[in-house]
């Protein structure tokens, strides 16, 4: 699973319609509002590198109200969480 990290400037009066608008969009599995310089960040995962273009440059930065972005591709996760299963196709959920 390949991990890229978009910073998101946004016009400000639209954050929460840009925000839902760019977690609704294929790949993207996480949205958040920050502080700082930044309106918006967003986690992109997909299985090759050539989706990121689809994903960032096809479909979120034509998101109306996206002034622009700022890409960075994660190279290693030191995370304990298993990201990999979390988001594996028809992973089965436990049982309560």
């Amino acid at each position: 699973m390949i991990t890229a990290i978009v910073f998101i400037q946004t016009d400000v009066a639209r954050i929460p319609e840009v925000a839902e608008q760019i977690a609704a969009l294929d790949g993207v599995s996480e949205v958040y509002s920050v502080t700082g310089e930044l309106d918006l960040v967003a986690l992109v995962r997909v299985r090759r590198h050539e989706e990121i273009a689809d994903v960032v440059a096809d479909r979120l930065n034509k998101v109306d109200g996206v002034l622009s972005t700022e890409t960075h591709i994660a190279f290693q996760a030191f995370s304990k969480h298993d990201l990999e299963s979390a988001f594996a196709l028809g992973a089965e959920t436990p049982n309560d």
